[in-house]
Order: structure tokens, then C-alpha cells, then sequence
């Protein structure tokens, strides 16, 4: 029998990637999604597959599923400051009772639990690159408080139940991913850049676009999440790049590879926007031998492409 995974947020930018290789790995994939800030059609190419199955359910209500579970994999959450921004007490019910009812579920099924966390819980960082050893920095009653509270609760809700119940579980902290499927009105840089770009609108970039990003092309941290899937450590790993660059070299890099004449307009900065993120990255490198390999450009030329042919 083929190994079978639950997905949550399976709809969504990362999810949506994540079924596409499980599948291609030969897992058998359950679709879970109540499509807030998922897409249907992201997952659209896949339901021809027998493997494939998709159920639309909010996971911060409990989720009973027949048959045997290997892996529940825990990636559902609004993931931009505009989503947790519109949706606030929705974020913060899935990155904690959400987290909770997929514990369950895991510990149901003696299946392995993996958490998508965030560079997030580690706030506006004091010490970089951020290792996994570092607590992190966060206003716990900010506007991005939903979100960083939430994964840092997620976080100590799975290593309760891995000490407690001596569960299998994963905790991985993605950092700033791009790449095909991330939605057009994401409210995060590259999309942001992108549309801006292609209209041929101004490009507008925050504060004086010095803060910096880490941008990780989807692939590479699909890549990560399954590698790391494969150990047996239960201490969370950074997920992400090295290549740091700010958002103002990004929106020209965007407006150039793209062929666009916009101008860029500057703007105020957001409330407790990171100035700067990058992973250190020594413990994907001694435990999963990973590390990122696709160029800024090239990814996102790919990434161009997908939103040109939204655009049209």
C-alpha cells in the first residue's frame, strides 16, 4: 500500500506544490482546504489523479478521516499581512486549535506530524542571520501578532504532544518563498512587484526599500519540507535562502526581467515590518544535505511567466 498523506491548506501556493510531489513520489494525497485564501484551480490538474482526493473543511473545526494516515502535513493558515490582516481571528484559530484538531488527527492515526512554521516567530530579528536557536523578537500584540503568536503557539502545541505522546513530528520554519500560484492580490513584494510591473502601474515599495528578504523559489523549499519529512528530527529547521536582497534592488530586478517602464513610488513602512530576514542555514545543510540551488533570476522568470498568462 502506497504511503497516504493529509494535506491541510493543499489549495494554497505552497500546499498546492506540495501535493503535486508527494503525488509524484507515490504518496496517496487528502486534499484539505476550506479555500479562504486557497484556490481550487491550484489544485484543478491534480483531480484526474487517483491518488488525489480533496475535501473543503476549516481544520480549526475537527476533521475525521477514514483509513490509514502516514502524515499529516499542517501547512493551512493565511499566510500575507493582507490575508491575516482581513482575516485576524481566522488566523489565529488555525495556527493554534487548528494545529490542535491535526495533533489529533496524527496521534489518531499514528501518522507523523509535520507543522509549516514561519521566519515569522522570529519577529523584527536582533541577531542575523537567524538561526533556530535564536527565541525571536515580537510584539505579541501587533497587527502581525495573529500570525507570529500562532506559529509560535503551533510550535510549543507540537513539541507537547512529541514529548508527551512521543509523537513523530516536524517542525519546518519557511522563509520568504516565490514562484508559480502565488495569488495576484497576495499583498507580499514579489506579487506585489510583479502585477505592478506587467500593468505597467508604479511600483511601490515601502520605507526606502532598504529592509531586506530572503527569496527561496518554491522548488527548492518543496525539495526541503520532503527531505526533511524523510529524518527523524523533531527540532525545527530553517527552510529558506541566503541570498538576501532589499526590496529595492527586487522591484528593479522584477521591473527589468519582466520589460516594464514603471516608475517606483515610495511609501510609509508597515507597523513591525522586519527591517532584515535570512537564514542560517547550518542545520538543513548537516541534516537534510539540503540547500537551495535555483538563482533569483530564474525563478522568477518562471514566476513572470505564470502571472503574465494570469494577467491576459
Amino acid at each position: 500500500m502506497a504511503a497516504r498523506a493529509v494535506v491541510t491548506g493543499g489549495a494554497g501556493f505552497l500546499g498546492s506544490h506540495l501535493c503535486e510531489r508527494l503525488l509524484a513520489d507515490g504518496w496517496q494525497v487528502v486534499c484539505v482546504d476550506n479555500l479562504v485564501t486557497g484556490s481550487a484551480t491550484n489544485i484543478a490538474h491534480l483531480r484526474a489523479n487517483k491518488s488525489f482526493e480533496s475535501i473543503q473543511h476549516n481544520v480549526s473545526e475537527p476533521l475525521f478521516v477514514d483509513g490509514a494516515v502516514d502524515a499529516v502535513l499542517h501547512f493551512a493558515s493565511p499566510a500575507s499581512p493582507v490575508d491575516y490582516g482581513d482575516h485576524p481571528i481566522a488566523t489565529m484559530k488555525v495556527g493554534t486549535l487548528g494545529t490542535h484538531n491535526m495533533l489529533g488527527l496524527a496521534r489518531a492515526k499514528g501518522a507523523t506530524f509535520f507543522l509549516a512554521s514561519t521566519s515569522e516567530v522570529y519577529g523584527d530579528p536582533s541577531v542575523h542571520p537567524q538561526p533556530e536557536t535564536y527565541w525571536g523578537n515580537v510584539n505579541p500584540i501587533g497587527p502581525r501578532a495573529v500570525y507570529d503568536e500562532s506559529k509560535r503557539a503551533g510550535e510549543a502545541f507540537t513539541m507537547a504532544y512529541h514529548r508527551a505522546h512521543g509523537m513523530k513530528t516536524r517542525i519546518v520554519r519557511i522563509f520568504n518563498t516565490y514562484g508559480e500560484r502565488m495569488r495576484l492580490n497576495d499583498g507580499r513584494a514579489v506579487p506585489n512587484f510583479l502585477v505592478q510591473a506587467l500593468k505597467k502601474e508604479p511600483i511601490t515599495v515601502y520605507g526606502d526599500g532598504s529592509q531586506t528578504r530572503s527569496l527561496c523559489y518554491v522548488d527548492d523549499l518543496i525539495e526541503g519540507i520532503i527531505r526533511l519529512l524523510g529524518t527523524d528530527y523533531s527540532d525545527p529547521v530553517n527552510i529558506g535562502s541566503e541570498n538576501e536582497v532589499t526590496m529595492l534592488h527586487l522591484a528593479k530586478r522584477i521591473r527589468d526581467l519582466s520589460g516594464s517602464s514603471s516608475e517606483i513610488v515610495f511609501k510609509p513602512l508597515p507597523e513591525d515590518d522586519p527591517k532584515q530576514r535570512r537564514p542560517d542555514l547550518t542545520r538543513a545543510r548537516q541534516v537534510l544535505r539540503w540547500e537551495p540551488t535555483t538563482p533569483l533570476d530564474a525563478g522568477l522568470n518562471k514566476t513572470i511567466a505564470y502571472f503574465r498568462q494570469r494577467l491576459a
